[in-house]
């Protein structure tokens, strides 16, 4: 894995611990030699992890869109910046740059483009990690739900398995290192 992809509020949220997580993620991720692509904004969580990744001189690659980027919030100290015209070349785009996907708290956009590249997996459209960061339980009900979906045959057991989830950036890190993809298919109509 050489660069990792994070999704995250434009929001700090409500709890301080968030911002935390998004510092310390960022400033993990450069540490250990990995390049971050993220949204390319400077606000919210967005703007924590890709601040706490630079400051420890790492490359940070944002995505965004010129919609987004002509509300004056692009973050301007990025080792590299995509403007794009839409949000749908934006995770293109992020995709392609990245080796994993980490979610961190945040609202519609990042459950949307965290699963989004969950399904991609899921398809086999590509063999890269997906994990949530669960700062302080914020994906606990989330999980709760899949877990259920699992149950009631939507999702196969070993597609779930395939979800990395830890509370710790590091070893969210080490497990997206090691991680294998599942071998089993995902076919339309046939019983999971």
């Amino acid at each position: 894995m050489k660069r990792v992809c994070i999704f995250c509020g434009s929001h700090t949220g409500a709890s301080p611990n968030y911002v935390g997580a998004a510092q310390s993620l960022g400033r993990t991720v450069a540490q250990r030699g990995l390049g971050l692509v993220y949204g390319g904004t400077n606000i919210g969580l967005m703007g924590a992890v890709a601040d706490a990744a630079l400051a420890e001189g790492g490359e940070v690659i944002g995505v965004i869109p010129e919609l987004i980027a002509s509300k004056g919030i692009a973050h301007p100290k990025l080792t590299e910046l995509h403007k794009i015209p839409t949000m749908h070349e934006r995770k293109a785009l992020m995709a392609e740059l990245s080796d994993g996907f980490i979610a961190l708290p945040g609202g519609y956009g990042t459950l949307e483009e965290f699963f989004e590249v969950l399904t991609w997996l899921q398809l086999g459209l590509h063999r890269k990690p997906c994990g949530l960061l669960n700062v302080d339980g914020f994906y606990d009900s989330l999980l709760k739900f899949t877990d259920h979906a699992v149950a009631q045959k939507f999702i196969r057991p070993q597609h779930h398995a395939s979800l990395l989830v830890e509370t710790d950036p590091g070893k969210l890190l080490d497990l997206m290192a090691a991680f294998q993809p599942p071998t089993v298919q995902k076919w339309m109509n046939r019983p999971v």
